[in-house]
């Protein structure tokens, strides 16, 4: 397997953590990736980082790291690895009240009288095993145990798709899911097909609920948003337009800190708090709109 390198830094500047992205990009040797992310920890801090195939310049990262002002990158070689291999040894499958998430390497291992949901290996993100989807799945399974039947689903920001699934498995009518992203599309529509929805779950490109086939589906009774602290708080306006009366929020993607202001932002929208469940850092929140 071809040698690959990593080089990493951190600003609390967005602008600035963009532009030193962008920087990045005019490097030589020439960087594979460029990503800057906001890491999920409240402290609204930004990661930089980029991948190379050849070994970086470390005199041209510490020049770019200190026109920036940012802390010097970390240069890491990364050790050769057969990734999906690795994920597959890895993840085991997962069961969250009737549903149970597993790879095609584990199929022989699906029990009776669950509720299957094939998350191929190379497509880990969003298998059920970080605490996010967990809690997730964990309130869809409750909803749907005390009774409730949703007879219109959305997810918006849907990574792999599996809540989108998840609730297209138990109920009778079409799911819709979304992500900002279209690799993230890509991937949600190859689970779909995987998993035999063809059909029953539609994967679209959107913002929120910018996409004219979420807004022709609304209102909603049951609206998954399984992303980050601020975009949720963000979102808040927008998911009450989009519920109907008496329909429910699943929000994760919070941290335990955090999940006390978007109660209250959600609040202040007419959608309330109905039960909390907290596994590790991490909160999932379902909240029923009231008024």
């Amino acid at each position: 397997m071809p040698r690959t390198w990593t080089a990493f830094t951190k600003l609390s500047d967005k602008d600035a953590a963009e532009a030193l992205g962008e920087a990045l990009e005019e490097l030589d040797p020439e960087p594979t990736g460029v990503g800057v992310f906001e890491i999920e920890d409240g402290s609204e801090t930004f990661e930089i980082g980029a991948y190379f195939v050849e070994a970086p310049d470390g005199i041209e990262l510490a020049l770019l790291a200190a026109a920036f002002d940012a802390p010097a990158f970390v240069i890491s070689e990364v050790p050769d690895t057969d990734w999906v291999d690795k994920v597959r040894r890895e993840l085991t499958p997962v069961e969250a009240g009737r549903f149970f998430v597993y790879g095609s390497h584990d199929a022989d291992k699906v029990p009776d009288g669950c509720e299957p949901l094939l998350i191929e290996a190379a497509m880990a993100f969003g298998t059920g095993h970080h605490g996010t989807t967990l809690g997730c799945l964990r309130a869809l399974d409750r909803l749907a145990t005390e009774g409730f039947t949703g007879q219109s689903v959305a997810d918006v920001g849907c990574g792999t798709a599996v809540l989108g699934m998840a609730a297209a498995r138990i109920w009778p009518n079409p799911v819709i899911v979304s992500d900002i992203d279209e690799v993230a599309v890509e991937v949600a529509e190859v689970n779909v097909r995987a998993n035999g929805l063809s059909g029953k779950v539609s994967c679209v490109e959107s913002a929120g609920f910018a996409n004219p086939e979420i807004t022709a589906r609304a209102p909603f009774d049951l609206v998954f948003a399984n992303i980050l602290m601020q975009p949720l708080i963000d979102l808040a306006p927008d998911m009450a337009r989009h519920i109907g009366e008496g329909g429910y929020a699943i929000l994760s993607g919070i941290l335990t800190r955090q999940a006390d202001e978007v109660v209250e932002v959600y609040a202040r929208n007419g959608i309330n708090q109905v039960t909390r469940e907290v596994i590790g850092d991490w909160v999932t929140l379902t909240l029923r709109k009231t008024s």
